[in-house]
């Protein structure tokens, strides 16, 4: 057993593998279909020499207790679908930002709905929204600017919730629990602007490597 499974082997696969492995983390790597990139993605994180990375392809068992899909939104329905009620019981991390690419001018979801919101209508696993507001290059290094990056975590299951809020704290992220499930609407869209600002050549301070971060006075 896995203490988490990652699906993708993409930068966000990359990144999120890098704070679980960063806070000593058992992972399980899968790839879509070519499970050579998996064991590269492995190499590279150092995971494999340590024993803490096992690598495969989706449709395997997935082992972890905790399920991250770095994958776009369609792609989680169909991993939902593909796995059924294997998943039932596990924490989904739902990282997904659900831009409508048709005209860049909103989400693709369902009015009053979220993402998060909908992959929950079809699992039994608990989806708990997260990691939908950090880029990937800053959670490779674990921080931007010298400062700890914020992981903002949505979910109506208490236990689970605090599952990815450990996660982020072993990685050396500051977890911010912001509510209910249904809280992922404003995550969404707060992930949303801060790719409309990385993705604004006018503005190259951000350029996918700025954080969303809160600052308390005390």
């Amino acid at each position: 057993m896995s203490d988490i499974t990652i699906i993708g082997t993409g930068s966000m696969a990359r990144g999120i593998a890098s704070r679980a492995i960063a806070g000593g983390r058992s992972v399980q790597l899968l790839a879509h279909d070519d499970r050579a990139k998996a064991n590269a993605l492995a190499a590279e994180l150092g995971g494999d020499s340590t024993g803490l990375v096992t690598t495969g392809v989706l449709g395997d068992a997935i082992s972890g207790s905790i399920v991250i899909a770095a994958v776009y939104l369609e792609a989680s329905k169909a991993i939902l679908a593909e796995h059924g009620t294997a998943l039932d019981g596990k924490v989904y991390v739902d990282i997904t930002n659900p831009i409508d690419f048709s005209t860049f001018e909103g989400l693709a979801v369902p009015e009053g709905s979220s993402a998060a919101e909908e992959l929950q209508k079809i699992t039994g696993a608990r989806v708990v929204k997260a990691f939908n507001t950090t880029f990937a290059g800053p959670l490779v290094a674990g921080e931007v600017g010298g400062q700890a990056l914020d992981v903002l975590i949505a979910g109506d299951d208490d236990e689970a919730v605090q599952a990815v809020a450990d996660l982020a704290k072993a990685g050396a992220l500051t977890p911010i629990v912001v509510g209910p499930l249904r809280r992922a609407r404003q995550l969404e869209q707060l992930g949303f602007l801060n790719i409309l600002l990385s993705a604004n050549e006018s503005l190259p301070e951000f350029q996918w490597n700025s954080a969303v971060r809160f600052v308390t006075a005390g």
